[in-house]
């Protein structure tokens, strides 16, 4: 299956965006909204944001975080090998033989995460973070410090693979697939009658602190906000389906269920995907999504949010799997939806 504009898709996955480095991705994704969007707006925390109907008084913020989880540099010792921390969610049994890009001041450098050999010992059972390490071929601390500063981010360094125009997988699924998403939902309702303003937002630092959310919530002021993100599947070996729900790929646009999500808005989406024909799944937010949506809701006066997520397989590794089927019908349920508001609806619980 094609997804439209997929070559944009498979662009921003070729991007390194750790989080507080977003700066190259959001170029990319500015220059290709700009094309489209009545208007562009930036703040202090990085996020870029297309707008559409700027005039409207009903509006509603969709969000789709760019940043991805990385490495940071937290020591040089003096053979040149580079220590590191984690900056968002990295599980170190991922991390285990893979190559990386070292993001430079001014360069990029190829390392590898080494491994003690199993003759040798092999890794311990409990490993961490602390007993990796990165070599780029540097001998000596100085000859390491010419190209790499404390500080510095590394990424998996990986391609997207299309796996039988059926799947994408790679590094950074989560989220450059809600950036784009995001984005493909803004062009396609230039294309419609909207009545209502819309802000599509590729927020930053959700992997870390999810400022970037607090500041596209806090300048739009909207009515209604979206979070895009991707939740996880449970669709392969080894997962405790009891345990943690039965979401699968190719079973269509997953809608978050707690306390943090806005009834009405989610009847909304209920009643457009039945129109649709449209297969959606659900999953369980009690207390908080642990996404932008968290922060977005508790911004001004409040707002109503909502979590509409794309299933993923292999969350935080280097072969994070979603299906392209899945972004598609998540793009058509957020067009249709939006582009049947008034900016009359109630989004009051009361007023179910």
């Amino acid at each position: 299956m094609q997804l439209a504009n997929q070559e944009f898709l498979l662009e921003l996955l070729n991007t390194p965006s750790p989080s507080s480095c977003e700066m190259e991705i959001q170029k990319k994704w500015m220059k290709y909204v700009k094309k489209f969007a009545d208007e562009i707006r930036t703040d202090h925390a990085g996020n870029v944001i297309g707008i559409l109907n700027p005039e409207a008084p009903f509006k509603v913020l969709l969000a789709g975080h760019c940043d991805e989880i990385a490495l940071v540099i937290n020591r040089i010792d003096e053979h040149g090998f580079l220590h590191f921390d984690k900056m968002g969610g990295i599980n170190p049994k991922a991390a285990v033989g893979m190559k990386v890009t070292v993001l430079g001041e001014s360069t990029r450098v190829t390392g590898v995460i080494g491994v003690n050999a199993q003759h040798h010992g092999g890794l311990k059972n409990d490993f961490g973070l602390e007993d990796l390490f990165i070599d780029c071929g540097f001998r000596t601390r100085e000859e390491a410090e010419k190209q790499i500063h404390i500080g510095d981010l590394a990424v998996y360094k990986t391609e997207p693979e299309i796996l039988l125009d059926r799947y994408i997988a790679g590094r950074g699924l989560d989220n450059r697939t809600g950036a784009f998403i995001v984005a493909e939902v803004l062009r396609k309702l230039t294309e419609t009658n909207c009545q209502v303003g819309v802000y599509a937002a590729s927020t930053v630092n959700e992997e870390t602190n999810m400022g970037g959310a607090y500041f596209a919530a806090a300048g739009v002021e909207p009515d209604m906000a979206i979070a895009c993100d991707v939740t996880f599947a449970t669709d392969y070996p080894g997962v405790n389906t009891n345990k943690y729900g039965d979401v699968r790929l190719e079973k269509g646009p997953v809608l978050a269920k707690g306390a943090p999500i806005n009834r009405n808005m989610n009847q909304l989406l209920e009643k457009t995907a039945k129109s649709l024909a449209m297969d959606i799944q659900y999953e369980l937010t009690p207390r908080m999504t642990g996404t932008d949506a968290d922060k977005m809701r508790l911004t001004g006066k409040g707002v109503p949010i909502s979590l509409v997520s794309l299933p993923l397989r292999y969350m935080h590794s280097p072969v994070e799997t979603v299906s392209i089927k899945d972004i598609a019908e998540e793009i058509e349920l957020l067009v249709t939806m939006i582009s049947s508001l008034t900016g009359e609806e109630s989004l009051s619980p009361l007023e179910l």
